[in-house]
């Protein structure tokens, strides 16, 4: 009698690692990212996952621990790699933390598998950036027999030529020789890599140019959770019915456009063209709030920026998510302020903005712009140009009308791009078949 034959691998719980020093874990307040969205949903489907990270938090720039009950709570196990803090994120001490993640990340692994504390990885997803953890990770593949999957995050090291001193043409003349090293060191992760996923079209397009046709790719976006906002308004409430009063009509057209930026305010935003703006629109009597949420070097510039009159410049620092979340609901319209040599494609903030039904003002050119064109989910305007921002406000702020079929156009968008249960849901399913072409 034949030997029946073998069950698929993805049919059977597997081992899976995902390696990722930046996002934040669970118990420090946000709600789950990326890494934590897949972990949970892994785990959910019965596999035993582990998650590699930092002692140091990236986005606090705080010593971080583990906290207790994760595995019972999340059911995945969280092993935080000691690493030296740096303060700044393009500066010597973040190179040094990623080469101390990378190095101990991989004798901590070996030593762990050595000592019969950890079983043998099916897969290990790697996050890229950084290049250290990663190529720990595909070492650790190959001695392991696991299944290598390099997860394309950012345009690393490309995003660091805009940082070089000196006109463009000499940055782009002296790039190469200074970040060569490091393209050669991303075409090895991406020539040893079993399987790629990336967070956008654009990342993959770049750095898995030179990948191997036949290596499997899949795209997931950052996302959002569209349950935690509620669809925008059916209709808006100064767009009038035919009996209503003309005072009450008059009143409520009159309402401030409320606007928000959310995100970090560091030199790679757009911020202080928000600020020359502001005072474009309180010279022109537009009457527009605009809210700044996140902190960064640049917050007191904002926090002084304030024009004024019709325009209110209102910075609230960091906000825990319950309130963020609030803010976001309250609010008509989402800035994507991004400078485009920032090579960042589809952020978070464009992610939760279109899940919040927010009419988009966006500064990217490429994916993002594309989604907003195909959804009617907003306009554009040019980074660094005041006017140009305070033009894209004045519209919006002027045509009610389509501003509320901007929201739907963006809440549109967020369904069928952005949803993080469903893309991320099928990252899983995507996962789950790697395996079975393994021997």
């Amino acid at each position: 009698m034949p030997s029946p034959a073998p069950e698929p691998l993805a049919a059977r719980p597997l081992s899976i690692w995902l390696v990722n020093p930046f996002d934040d874990i669970p118990g420090e307040g946000m709600p789950p990212l990326r890494y934590w969205t897949l972990a949970r949903i892994l785990a959910a489907r019965g596999h035993d996952v582990t998650w590699w990270s930092a002692t140091w938090s990236h986005r606090r720039k705080a010593i971080r621990s583990t906290p207790l009950g994760i595995r019972e709570d999340e059911g995945f196990s969280v092993r935080l790699v000691a690493v030296r803090p740096y303060d700044r994120n393009v500066s010597w001490a973040r190179f040094g933390s990623h080469r101390d993640f990378g190095r101990t990340f991989e004798r901590l692994a070996n030593e762990s598998i050595a000592a019969g504390h950890m079983e043998r990885p099916d897969i290990i997803l790697a996050s890229l950036p950084p290049l250290d953890s990663p190529e720990a990770a595909a070492r650790l593949a190959r001695t392991l027999d696991a299944t290598f999957v390099l997860d394309v995050m950012d345009l690393w090291p490309d995003t660091f030529e805009r940082l070089l001193p000196g006109p463009a043409v000499l940055r782009r003349l002296v790039a190469p020789w200074l970040l060569g090293g490091m393209h050669r060191r991303r075409r090895a992760l991406v020539a040893a890599a079993d399987a790629a996923s990336a967070a956008t079209n654009t990342y993959a397009d770049v750095v898995l140019r030179d990948a191997p046709p036949e290596t499997p790719r899949h795209i997931c976006h950052l996302g959002a959770y569209l349950e935690e906002f509620p669809a925008p308004p059916r209709l808006m409430n100064h767009v009038p019915s035919a009996d209503a009063p003309q005072a009450t009509v008059a009143q409520e057209s009159d309402s401030p456009l409320e606007c928000v930026y959310a995100g970090s305010l560091e030199s790679g935003q757009d911020v202080e063209t928000l600020a020359a703006a502001a005072r474009h629109l309180s010279a022109a009597g537009v009457r527009v709030t605009l809210h700044v949420a996140g902190t960064g070097r640049l917050e007191p510039l904002l926090r002084a920026a304030d024009p004024g009159g019709s325009c209110r410049l209102q910075v609230h620092g960091l906000l825990a998510r319950q309130a963020y979340v609030q803010l976001l609901r309250s609010c008509d319209v989402g800035l994507v302020l991004v400078k485009p040599e920032s090579l960042v494609a589809v952020p978070y903030k464009a992610c939760d903005y279109a899940a919040a039904g927010l009419a988009l003002i966006n500064s990217l050119p490429g994916e993002l712009q594309r989604l907003i064109d195909e959804h009617g989910a907003g306009v554009s305007y040019i980074a660094g140009n005041a006017a140009s921002l305070a033009r894209a406000i004045t519209v919006l702020a002027a045509d009610r009308t389509a501003l509320l079929a901007m929201r739907h156009g963006a809440r549109r968008l967020a369904a069928a791009t952005f949803d993080r249960e469903r893309a991320y849901g099928r990252f899983a399913d995507w996962l789950e078949t790697l395996p079975s072409d393994r021997t």
